[in-house]
């Protein structure tokens, strides 16, 4: 066997030429004689390899043939470049084995250079990496996109399927491709390795040290780009459309003289998108699945499930009055609030029953989102006239909320923190007491102390914000960035309420300067997300947080000692040194 060293391939390891000698090119030993004797044919064939001679011996027609070695091995040699002219050349193969992962490639002579294919091995490698899971990263960053779609397995299946040439060569195996898929797309991925593998306002950014099951430089398909963060837009929106709503028909702000076209052209907009953003968001879940299982196992994406409830409950509530009447069917409340009651027993019982997903593992701002929705569901059964499922839904919403809350504002040492790019988020603080107040008022027609309680919350929490202006800053635009305007919408409007039973100046310019803060700042995020998607074209970069491997397949390097344990470890050795020193002079003068 030939062996010579090779330079590294695009694995970026070090290999080993095996070349493997064909059983018909093997020469024979030169040392010693070869009798071989045919009884059926009866003749005997004598072979002296010192002498280079051949003697056959036919015993029926008695006769002895003599030849020589040389002539023979000369002819050997004609055959077998004759042989070699007629062979093709791309049979020819080398096996490179690792030396560092322990896996072999077959390369084969072709005129294509890199032509290599992997010959997987147990997985298991000598430098204590996963080789088997490498190679499947490196398949899958070619772009095959058909691992997220509905119907994988049986593409998958499929495309583990050898053919005719590979089963000739290969021995079974155990395939690791097939391990990471079931491992990394089919299981749920762990609250906890989102954010270690993950970074940025909505955990969207894949770490540099961090793999993905997909191409980074290659576009991937539009579907496959649509985040469930659409849905802030719509949250945005309809929001805004309250707000107008409220402007146009209370008493606090009826010196403006505010028309209520702008909410009726609101709404109207609002409905729209949602309509978009929700049909976008079914072929999705048609046609890739096993990306929206992703999202629905994203620590903070989880979240934005809640929202198109949110939305459609948020445009109940502000309907232009000539849309539809004052008091609305209670059959609106019950399809809007029955999937979300549903979802909220499945997220709350994960908080409650513990597990890798309990509260304390996944909080973060944004699961304002997911208690926020029982005080819209409270004012909206208030203005359907089910005050008593209204009082029900502000009780639930306001238990978590105070859990969330406290979970969230006093940070355990041992939970883990969240990095500083999720600072954006805190806004999310705002909405649920805003709507408490809101909903406590619409459910008992009076703006009382513990009403006042929740607004004046809400109210802290927004001006604790605005002075830290530093945590909105230095981030780049997303999508999601809409959901964090409707906080400083219920804000506004919590206020407005306020300003109606409390009338001064004062209240009623707080009014105004939240109400324009609040707009303001959707008018900017809507010809932001004009510009990126119509001019600049990059509102749906690559989806990178749904494509993390459930592993993390670079091997962690330990830490190096620190001082101090080198010291203790020296000082140990040298008194263990000592000490079997004294037990050997001791034995010596005992002898």
């Amino acid at each position: 066997m030939d062996k010579r060293e090779t330079p590294p391939n695009s694995l970026h390891t070090h290999f080993v030429d095996i070349h493997e000698v064909l059983p018909e090119e093997e020469e024979e030993e030169e040392e010693g004689t070869v009798r071989i004797e045919d009884k059926e044919k009866g003749t005997t064939r004598m072979e002296d390899k010192e002498k280079g001679t051949i003697r056959m011996e036919d015993k029926e027609k008695g006769t002895i043939r003599m030849e020589d070695k040389v002539n023979r091995r000369l002819n050997k040699q004609s055959n077998r470049s004759l042989r070699d002219a007629r062979r093709p050349h791309n049979k020819t193969f080398s096996r490179q084995v690792s030396l560092e992962t322990g896996f072999s490639v077959l390369n084969r002579e072709s005129k294509a250079k890199d032509d290599r294919r992997v010959l997987p091995r147990s997985g298991h490698s000598f430098g204590g990496f996963d080789s088997a899971t490498r190679i499947g990263v490196e398949a899958r960053n070619r772009g095959d996109f058909s691992i997220f779609k509905t119907k994988s397995t049986l593409s998958k299946q499929n495309s583990l399927m050898p053919t005719r040439k590979e089963k000739g060569m290969e021995a079974p195996k155990i395939d690791g491709a097939a391990r990471l898929d079931d491992e990394s797309v089919n299981r749920s991925v762990p609250a906890g390795r989102y954010f270690a593998a993950l970074r940025g306002p909505e955990l969207d950014e894949v770490k540099d040290t961090e793999d993905i099951l997909l191409p980074k430089d290659e576009k991937w398909p539009f579907l496959l780009r649509f985040p469930i963060g659409c849905f802030g837009i719509c949250l945005g929106l309809s929001s805004q459309a309250v707000l107008w709503r409220a402007l146009s028909i209370s008493p606090a702000t009826k010196f403006l003289h505010v028309p209520p076209f702008i909410n009726l052209c609101l709404w109207l907009l609002a409905v729209a998108v949602l309509i978009s953003v929700s049909f976008t968001y079914i072929l999705k879940c048609i046609f890739y699945f096993e990306a929206v299982r992703r999202e629905y196992f994203h620590p903070v994406r989880i979240n934005f499930f809640f929202a198109p409830w949110v939305v459609c409950m948020f445009l109940a509530i502000g309907v232009p009055p000539i849309v539809a009447p004052e008091t609305l069917h209670p059959a609106i409340w019950c399809a809007f609030m029955g999937p979300y009651f549903f979802l909220e027993l499945k997220i709350y019982g994960q908080w409650l029953s513990g597990g890798k997903r309990r509260l304390c593992k996944v909080a973060n701002p944004s699961s304002h989102l997911s208690v926020v929705g029982n005080f819209v569901g409270a004012i909206l059964a208030a203005k359907v006239g089910w005050k008593e499922v209204g009082k029900f839904l502000w009780a639930v919403g306001f238990a978590h909320y105070l859990v969330l809350f406290v979970t969230l504002y006093q940070r355990l040492p041992t939970s883990e923190a969240l990095p500083k790019e999720l600072h954006p988020v805190y806004s999310m603080f705002i909405a649920a007491p805003s709507a408490a107040s809101i909903a406590w008022q619409a459910i008992y027609g009076d703006l009382d102390g513990l009403s006042r309680t929740c607004y004046f919350i809400a109210l802290f929490l927004y001006v604790s914000l605005v002075v830290r202006i530093n945590f909105f800053t230095g981030f780049r635009f997303s999508v999601a960035w809409w959901s964090y305007t409707f906080p400083m919408t219920t804000a506004s409007v919590a206020t407005i309420k306020y300003a109606e039973h409390v009338p001064s100046v004062l209240t009623k310019g707080l009014a105004l300067s939240l109400s324009f803060m609040s707009s303001a700042m959707v008018c900017v995020l809507f010809v932001s997300t004009l510009l990126h998607a119509f001019v600049w074209h990059t509102l749906f970069p690559n989806d990178l947080a749904i494509a993390i491997t459930k592993k993390r397949l670079v091997k962690e390097k330990k830490p190096f000692k620190k001082a101090y344990d080198l010291r203790r470890w020296t000082k140990q050795a040298l008194t263990k040194h000592n000490s079997a020193n004294k037990d050997f002079d001791g034995q010596n003068e005992g002898d």
